[in-house]
Order: C-alpha cells, then sequence, then structure tokens
C-alpha cells in the first residue's frame, strides 16, 4: 500500500475507480475492476432494494476486494438501496443525481464512507460540510449526465476549495490523462468510457463497437433545455432528440418520452441507433478491448512514468 490517501482509505491498490453506469456496471464488471486493484462500483440506478441485493451478493461470489455501490439518489428505490447498502456493510459508495444528505447519517453510522460526485466548486464545498469522505470532480467531458465546467478547470478550482481528497473525472483514458490528473491536485481518478470496451464489461457488442469506432467530435450533448444535458454518440435518436429539442413546439413531455428507455435499448439490446449511448469525448481515444486488469495497472505504470520524480510519483504504488 502506498501513501495514496484514496488507496489508504478504502484498502486498494491503485487509486482508479469505475463509473457507476446504468445499466453496464454490474457485478461482474465491479469485481474485475476490483480485483485489479482499483474500486469497482455497482450502479443502484432504479433497481429495487432485492435487485440491488442480488448484485451484491453476486459480486461477492466474485471478488474479496473493496467494491461500492453508486446511488442515484433520484431513484424511486432510493431508500431501499441505502438500506441494503448498509445490511451488505459496503465499504464506500458514490453519489449522484441529488442531494445526499438525507442518507448521509444512516451511511455514516453503518461505516459507508460517502464520495459524491460534483460539477462545481459550490457543490463539492456543500457534501464536505455534509460529511463527505471525499468528492468526484467529474468534467462534461465524461459520458451521461454533465455538468458545465471542463475537467481542466473544476479539479484544480475544487482541490483548492475543500480539504477532503478529489477524484478526478471526464476525460480521461490513459496514463497521461491521469497524470495531468494528479498535476492538478487529484488524489485519484474515475473512468467510464475506457471501462466500457473491458473485456469483463457486460455492454451489448454494438455498444462496446460504436466506442471503438468513435472519433474526436463523435459525441453530443442533449436535454440541456429540461435540465438535464446527457452526453451520448451522435446517432438516429440523439440527432432526432436534439432537433425536437431546438423546435419551440416540442413539449419537454414530448422530449422526456423520447428520452425514456433509450439507455436500455443501447446497453441491453444492442439498439446503437435508436438507443443513448452513454459516453464521453475521450471515446477516440479508446481503440481495444482489454482486461480490466491491463486497463487499470497499464494506465496507473504510464502516469508514474511520465511523472517520473515529481511529488505527484509518491500517490502511485
Amino acid at each position: 500500500m502506498g501513501k495514496n490517501p484514496i488507496c489508504e482509505m478504502l484498502h486498494i491498490d491503485y487509486p482508479v475507480f469505475q463509473g457507476g453506469m446504468a445499466w453496464i456496471a454490474d457485478a461482474e464488471l465491479a469485481a474485475a475492476v476490483s480485483n485489479a486493484g482499483g474500486l469497482g462500483l455497482i450502479a443502484a440506478m432504479n433497481s429495487n432494494g432485492e435487485q440491488l441485493r442480488e448484485q451484491i451478493r453476486r459480486a461477492k461470489t466474485l471478488t474479496d476486494r473493496p467494491f461500492g455501490v453508486n446511488l442515484m439518489l433520484m431513484s424511486p428505490f432510493i431508500a431501499e438501496a441505502v438500506r441494503v447498502v448498509c445490511e451488505e456493510k459496503i465499504p464506500v459508495v458514490t453519489t449522484g443525481a441529488g442531494n445526499p444528505q438525507q442518507y448521509m447519517n444512516d451511511l455514516k453510522a453503518a461505516g459507508v464512507k460517502v464520495i459524491c460526485v460534483v460539477a462545481s466548486v459550490t457543490l463539492a464545498v456543500m457534501v464536505e460540510r455534509m460529511g463527505a469522505s471525499a468528492v468526484i470532480a467529474e468534467g462534461c467531458e465524461s459520458g451521461g449526465h454533465v455538468g458545465e465546467t471542463t475537467t481542466m478547470a473544476l479539479v484544480p478550482q475544487v482541490v483548492d476549495a475543500v480539504s477532503i481528497p478529489v477524484i478526478a473525472a471526464g476525460g480521461i483514458a490513459d496514463g497521461r490523462g491521469m497524470a495531468a490528473a494528479l498535476l492538478l491536485g487529484a488524489q485519484g481518478i474515475q473512468m467510464g468510457t475506457r471501462f466500457l470496451t473491458a473485456k469483463e464489461c457486460n455492454v451489448h457488442a454494438n455498444y462496446k463497437a460504436k466506442v471503438i469506432a468513435a472519433k474526436d467530435r463523435d459525441t453530443i450533448v442533449t436535454g440541456k433545455t429540461l435540465g438535464h444535458p446527457v452526453r451520448a454518440l451522435k446517432n438516429r435518436m440523439t440527432r432526432a432528440f436534439a432537433e425536437k429539442e431546438h423546435d419551440p413546439n416540442t413539449t419537454p413531455g414530448e422530449l422526456e418520452a423520447m428520452g425514456a428507455g433509450a439507455l436500455r435499448r443501447a446497453a441491453i439490446e444492442g439498439d446503437v441507433q435508436n438507443g443513448s449511448c452513454m459516453c464521453g469525448q475521450i471515446a477516440g481515444l479508446v481503440r481495444t478491448e482489454d482486461s480490466c486488469s491491463d486497463i487499470v495497472r497499464g494506465i496507473c505504470a504510464d502516469a508514474k512514468k511520465l511523472l517520473g520524480a515529481g511529488t505527484a510519483q509518491a500517490l502511485l504504488p
């Protein structure tokens, strides 16, 4: 174990988190990332308590290393998910899509480390005051639901504003990105897009192929008018959504209906034209399908070489 505060806090070997991607981040992927020495995460998404418990217990059969759960705070089953996390003695959760304050006391009383995804300095300061153990500063380059500030601008400002550890997310897929994040003051990274093409990722093969084929300008952000912008790969669905979104005659209800079930269609059913292939801008750098072990260890090794004898090297094993 190195001197990295994230590794010491969570008893992991490498300060690399796997994003809690809905319909994608399942027990198999989480266990594979944790077995590689990083922190795997199961996406609770809109699962009820027993569905989440099943995934957690499945992961426990696949790894004896720490793994966590990503809690989507807007889920109608969030209270059940929190209860199951506490009962199953999950060591860490990441939170997003809402305010975690209502559940913070129960989670902390159960010994759960709470790490909140934030898209602004204001949110980072707020969750630190609530008792968060760390924050994930996620830039708008990331896939899925995004904020407005880039990773390069967001991370150092969050680092300066809080005293808890900061994990950088958004636009990171190799050792160069990790080294840059550490030099900005982050003490770890989270990646989603890079793990989409992991061998242990169960996302539909069509989705993986579309990510691998993507170029630098192949993502689009839709949903700004609804107040929850989403970054995904361009396809028939996202182009139609963008066209409707800029049509003054389109109602919010019509847009919501267009987006309903779109991620599942792509991730589970493999309909990458009429579904939403949520993906970050860094997809143009993702060209191969590799094991989670090769991804985690390779990125950390490359980052360490780039950092050389600098002070940030102490953050990597």
